[in-house]
């Protein structure tokens, strides 16, 4: 089970939810941005300790342009994520800030069709719906 996709798939759920809670209590104290940066030094200072701990170091030369172009790309979109929720967390409640950043899971389903060419079937749009109308709900009501 702990190779499959839906165990690091839930796993990382519940780090996301586990962020909420903590984020928003520990941004209370503090600028959000500063709170981002301190997030971002611990994450960077634990996956530097897993990387050499499992022995995953490579050289850089031997990473494709393409795929440091996509990651750097990544990091970006991560950093702005990062700021706005935290910002977001600073000004609003935990329990309707984080349906609304969920909202991710509709545009991804909507950027992988039309980017990756992935396909949904009927039933997983309709899935796709209703987490959006169901995040919305939590969040406006």
């Amino acid at each position: 089970m702990s190779q499959s996709w839906a165990f690091w798939a839930f796993l990382s759920a519940v780090f996301a939810a586990l962020t909420a809670i903590f984020g928003k209590v520990g941004v209370a104290g503090v600028n959000s941005d500063l709170a981002t940066l301190i997030r971002t030094v611990v994450i960077f200072l634990v996956l530097i300790g897993i990387v050499t701990a499992t022995g995953q170091w490579q050289s850089p030369s031997s990473i494709s342009a393409k795929t440091w172009v996509f990651l750097g790309l990544s990091g970006i979109a991560t950093g702005g994520s990062w700021i706005a929720y935290y910002r977001a967390l600073k000004i609003g409640d935990a329990a309707r800030v984080a349906p609304i950043d969920k909202l991710s899971i509709v545009m991804v389903a909507i950027f992988a069709a039309i980017f990756l060419g992935e396909k949904l079937s009927l039933g997983a749009w309709a899935g796709v719906a209703m987490i959006g109308a169901g995040a919305v709900m939590v969040a406006v009501f």
